[in-house]
């Protein structure tokens, strides 16, 4: 196991109970991501210059990151989305990032500050508006993880002219945060609420990269890969509280082993699935987005397969409040519904149809 996994799995006890603690409330995850940020696993996958780990290449930092996020998500779907979300700020500063702003971020991580990523948006948008003294934006973030609690997104906002940008812009301001509206029964410690930018100045320093490099292809789309490994996490922790929760008499019974059998290779599966598609990201591989696609569909099925194992052979005791099997549950079905599966999985069965994109050698057509 890399060092990182490692060390994030010697965490692992005390950001479950955390997560548990959190989800009760509900309430943002501070105390848990202080555990991280105290490991330094905040900083890991940054760029080499702002404090990151020094990888000997992109396929041996995306394999160890894949791990470090099936960690967390075992631990807690939901420090795994915030988790994965601040990977994902850092993944845009190494890509697009100037020197100026790498050596602002190097400070930024280096006093434990949290990042996030914010893209969606409710009518009319984020709008970014040129003056004579910089830049202004208007409008609101939604299902801004994090909204009030991380410390700074990278968000989206559309230009008067032009393919959208990318802004950095504060995210911890209590009086912007709406959290009130994000009343589910998953997910909860995300605080996924709504966040208003409007009014936000900002310097040409407080823009990373240029007119549409958010939507650079296949970075953008394959980028899926890390969500994926969160929501991996959860189906494997979800397959072993099943079974430890397994009675002898049911643990006796070929039919109820059957059962978890077959959820035991629906998540191994995933696995092999995610950790390709990982692979194939780090490569920029022309078919990495299609890949990547329908291995969501392949995470997805093997969820759904854990959590209807988990409810037959755990029973009524899979459906109590405080179980962790509930917790689970209740996450998992939330953080499926990611950004469209269903249009994600046909998009990928146009491209199998034209060809197979496993190829590498090994194409069936």
């Amino acid at each position: 196991m890399p060092s990182t996994a490692l060390h994030l799995y010697m965490l692992s006890s005390a950001l479950t109970e955390l997560g548990a603690r959190y989800d009760a409330a509900p309430d943002y995850p501070a105390d848990s991501l202080a555990l991280l940020v105290r490991s330094g696993l905040h900083a890991t996958f940054a760029p080499e210059e702002c404090g990151g780990q020094r990888f000997t290449d992109p396929t041996a930092e995306n394999i160890a990151l894949l791990d470090c996020l099936r960690l967390v998500g075992r631990a807690d779907l939901s420090l795994g989305r915030i988790f994965e979300g601040h990977v994902n700020a850092l993944k845009l500063y190494n890509w697009y990032g100037s020197e100026a702003q790498k050596r602002r971020l190097r400070d930024d991580l280096s006093l434990g500050r949290i990042f996030g990523c914010w893209a969606t948006e409710p009518k009319p948008g984020v709008t970014l508006e040129a003056d004579p003294f910089g830049w202004r934006l208007t409008g609101a973030k939604r299902f801004a993880t994090g909204a009030g609690g991380i410390d700074f997104a990278v968000i989206t906002a559309q230009p008067a002219e032009g393919l959208r940008r990318l802004a950095i812009v504060p995210a911890n301001a209590p009086e912007r945060a709406d959290n009130a509206s994000w009343r589910v029964r998953g997910m909860r410690a995300t605080m996924s609420g709504t966040y208003d930018v409007g009014g936000l100045r900002l310097t040409e320093d407080d823009l990373l990269g240029g007119p549409g490099d958010y939507d650079r292809e296949p970075r953008f789309t394959a980028g899926a890969w890390r969500f994926c490994a969160v929501q991996l996490g959860g189906a494997e922790a979800l397959l072993v509280e099943t079974r430890n929760v397994m009675s002898d008499g049911a643990r006796a019974d070929p039919l109820q082993r059957a059962t978890f059998g077959a959820a035991v290779a629906a998540v191994r599966t995933a696995y092999l699935w995610t950790r390709e598609a990982a692979v194939r990201a780090a490569a920029d591989d022309p078919d990495a987005v299609p890949f990547v696609q329908m291995t969501r569909g392949v995470v997805e099925r093997a969820a759904l397969d854990a959590m209807e194992a988990a409810a037959r052979l755990a029973g009524t005791r899979s459906a109590f409040e405080g179980q962790r099997i509930d917790k689970i549950t209740r996450d998992l079905s939330l953080y499926l519904r990611q950004a469209g599966p269903d249009h994600a999985r046909d998009q990928a069965a146009i491209a199998w149809l034209d060809h197979d994109v496993w190829g590498a050698g090994d194409e069936l057509w």
